[in-house]
């Protein structure tokens, strides 16, 4: 049973259906439906055209269902379209079901469980596990995502009007990037690697769209993955052994992002990628041409006017120019202003703020600061991994000061 062929056609067998007139969450009901009949049939008997098979099985069950449902005034007319038997339209409706699930009445985290589960084909345990929530959490978030999604109307039917929902307006694509970033940074959770499986909806996107920040958000993946550690823990970019880093990743991750760049319509994942890319380029954490990663933050901070970029500009400051120079940056940026953008709807500062003032303190041999203010920011963590770290981190300076 080929697990990988299966979950490579459920975007496009479920934007058949939705196409032609199923409603998002009965069209999806079908399409797991026809999944679980497959993984029954076709180890004894595969068929010639996996998709066929699948858009067929899952038409019918989602008439069956209609049929059953009484309120459905149109289920007369869906049973006249039922489909011939025969290979499936090659039409692919990927990319509109890329811009459904990434629908602007969702919030980020039902945004990002609908693509998994509609465009991933994930299981909704498996989702719940990467997000650390209860199944039953999960699959509720996903219901209503799901009821919201088919409010909107659809993909329109061939030779009818435009449908409520096609989501062609400016903006749509941005709106696909940034909830694939979210998938991206949710890292290793549950029994799920969700970067590799955000690279992977990323490179059916971009062979989808001919767009620069498409390119540019797959070239950051890559080159971020690259030097990941194999069990997702957080290890600081200076102590990575740089001989374990995956160079066809990388090397294909420049070329993508060079290629983007070619196209002079420079977005802030063409940045991003590119600040990425001079980390992957140096041999050594010393050697790393920080001086041209200061301007390439300047250029992010100008396209995207982010606090997050501030911080991390700082950062890169105080390694071209000395922490002092970082630790002055950072002052720009003070959390203590009531109009700081550092804070959080509870009027916290984020927790990488603390962490890099500690960093920075550490830099300039303040090392009780620095101890500080990395437990501060442990307990502001947003996951293990980075608790771990910040943890090791401050138990590290706090025995260097009492041996």
């Amino acid at each position: 049973m080929d697990e990988s062929l299966l979950r490579s056609l459920i975007p496009s067998v479920l934007a058949i259906l939705v196409r032609r007139g199923a409603d998002f969450a009965a069209a999806e009901d079908a399409v797991q439906d026809a999944l679980v009949e497959a993984v029954r049939v076709w180890p004894a008997d595969p068929p010639r055209d996996p998709k066929g098979w699948l858009v067929t099985v899952a038409w019918r069950r989602f008439l069956d269902a209609t049929r059953a449902d009484a309120a459905r005034r149109r289920r007369e007319d869906l049973v006249d379209e039922e489909p011939a038997p025969g290979p499936a339209a090659t039409a692919d409706d990927t990319l509109q079901l890329y811009f459904l699930c990434a629908h602007p009445s969702l919030t980020p985290s039902s945004a990002v469980a609908l693509t998994l589960r509609a465009v991933g084909g994930l299981t909704t345990r498996q989702i719940a596990q990467a997000y650390l929530v209860p199944e039953a959490t999960m699959a509720q978030r996903i219901s209503r995502a799901k009821r919201t999604v088919s409010g909107m109307g659809g993909f329109p039917a061939r030779g009818k009007p435009r449908a409520r929902g096609r989501f062609d307006q400016p903006g749509d694509v941005a709106t696909v990037l940034r909830v694939l970033y979210l998938v991206f940074n949710e890292g290793y959770s549950g029994d799920v690697d969700l970067a590799a499986e955000a690279i992977r909806l990323t490179r059916q996107l971009a062979a989808a769209i001919d767009h620069p920040e498409v390119a540019g958000l797959l070239a950051l993946m890559l080159l971020h993955h690259a030097r990941t550690a194999p069990d997702g823990s957080l290890v600081p970019l200076a102590e990575q052994d740089r001989g374990r880093w995956d160079t066809e990743s990388i090397a294909e991750g420049v070329a993508i992002l060079q290629a983007a760049l070619g196209r002079d319509r420079l977005g802030e994942f063409q940045a991003q990628a590119a600040i990425a890319a001079l980390h992957a380029d140096a041999p050594t954490a010393e050697e790393t041409d920080w001086v041209q990663i200061v301007e390439w933050y300047d250029e992010l901070a100008r396209l995207t006017d982010s606090p997050v970029v501030r911080l991390n500009r700082a950062v890169a400051v105080g390694e071209a120019d000395g922490p002092r120079a970082g630790l002055a940056a950072l002052a720009a940026l003070d959390d203590s202003s009531p109009s700081s953008r550092l804070r959080s709807s509870r009027g916290d500062p984020i927790p990488r703020y603390t962490a890099v003032a500690a960093y920075l303190h550490e830099r300039d041999g303040d090392l009780a600061t620095a101890a500080r203010l990395y437990a501060e920011a442990a307990q502001k963590a947003p996951n293990l991994a980075e608790r771990d770290h910040l943890t090791r981190q401050a138990a590290r300076l706090n025995a260097r000061r009492c041996p």
